[in-house]
């Protein structure tokens, strides 16, 4: 979905297809079909964003094989999709049954990630729609925090000295932009925004930024003011921004309310729990931790990095971090001029949810896709941004 914001630049709205995992070429062109596709008919449109996840293996077919890339831009072309930004996070395995830290592997120490993210950029470029030239992808937050020490410091910082040389020849070669945004999340080496400043600032290239993911920001109780202020003076620009809202507990000391929670803890994805302190943010890996112990102080709210339904939070007693998606929104593109133009609606755990609030079927999962993209739209064009067709 494309949007003229009152600047007369275009912003862009999509949806990422991390939430229908697939790890083969021949995976992606299915989802397009019995997802994507489905979606974008369901809001009648002609044309839908999608935030395309292309797993470590579909990506090398895509790289080995020009005459498939060619394929999928015709598939894209044929099924009224089109694509700006890839989520270039999860390398691979996104639908096991356990993912956990798994995600987080292999990070930006490994030579891997690298070639990954590299190749992710050269083949967004031959998939951007004719008249755009801008393309992001959103990636690792550099590393785990754990074991990560100066030495892994420094490894890191090469290999995105040496993507940034990529990504310069890049367009040279092609005359498309391809920026790429750390994305951070709590529990990684990059936590919050603010921690954000230090290492992009040391790379000092335009081409490198950061991709603000919503649920992250409010789950470390960020101040969306604050974080973009911050960003604004370090000069590090928002490559994109995904849409997604946490899981929100006002009274975690409450039996019902822990009750609620347990709900949510759930075996697959990793779920780190957030509260505010005096002594500053306090927290656990997971849910299920931060509920099994006396670890977590519960006098403050709690959030949780579980990403929730914009359009459906959850019913009381707990709620979702709504307001915090709203004012970043604001902050991103209500101004005179855009912050970022890629905006992508993450909500990746439809199928983690309580059994009885997940969907049971395609057309349930696209209708509640469906519903979270209008919700996002609702929101742009109350910003003043114009829907086009």
């Amino acid at each position: 979905m494309r949007f003229r914001h009152p600047d007369g630049s275009t912003v862009h709205l999509a949806y990422c297809t991390n939430v229908h995992p697939a790890e083969t070429l021949d995976g992606v062109l299915a989802q397009l079909r019995d997802h994507c596709e489905p979606v974008r008919r369901r809001l009648g449109r002609d044309r839908l964003g999608i935030g395309l996840w292309l797993a470590k293996d579909a990506a090398r077919a895509l790289t080995d094989d020009p005459a498939s890339l060619r394929g999928l831009r015709a598939e894209l072309d044929r099924r009224g999709l089109e694509v700006v930004t890839l989520n270039g996070f999860p390398y691979e395995g996104f639908g096991a049954e356990q993912v956990k830290y798994r995600v987080y592997k292999p990070d930006w120490t490994d030579p891997e990630r690298l070639t990954y993210t590299a190749d992710l950029a050269r083949l967004l470029a031959a998939l951007l729609p004719d008249d755009a030239t801008e393309g992001s992808v959103s990636t690792l937050p550099l590393a785990w925090r754990t074991g990560y020490d100066d030495a892994a410091a420094v490894t890191a910082h090469a290999a995105l000295t040496t993507l940034a040389e990529r990504l310069d020849a890049l367009e040279e070669l092609t005359g498309k932009s391809i920026r790429v945004g750390l994305e951070p999340e709590p529990g990684c080496i990059v936590e919050t925004v603010a921690d954000a400043l230090g290492p992009l600032a040391a790379l000092a290239s335009p081409r490198l930024g950061v991709c603000v993911d919503t649920c992250h920001l409010a789950t470390s109780f960020e101040d969306p003011a604050t974080a973009f202020a911050a960003l604004a003076t370090a000069r590090v620009p928002v490559v994109k921004a995904q849409l997604s809202a946490a899981l929100h507990a006002e009274h975690p000391h409450l039996p019902e309310v822990r009750e609620a929670l347990t709900a949510f803890a759930e075996p697959r994805f990793l779920h780190q729990t957030r509260t505010s302190t005096a002594a500053g943010p306090r927290g656990t890996d997971d849910l299920g931790e931060a509920l099994s112990g006396e670890t977590l102080p519960d006098a403050s709210p709690w959030r949780a990095h579980f990403h929730v339904p914009l359009h459906a939070p959850p019913a009381p007693p707990l709620t979702s971090t709504l307001d915090v998606l709203r004012e970043a929104l604001t902050r991103l593109v209500g101004g005179p001029a855009p912050r970022t133009r890629h905006l992508e609606v993450e909500t990746y755990t439809w199928q983690a949810l309580p059994p009885e609030l997940r969907p049971r079927t395609r057309d349930q999962l696209a209708d509640g896709i469906a519903a979270e993209l209008t919700l996002a739209r609702d929101l742009l064009t109350d910003l003043g941004l114009k829907e086009l067709p």
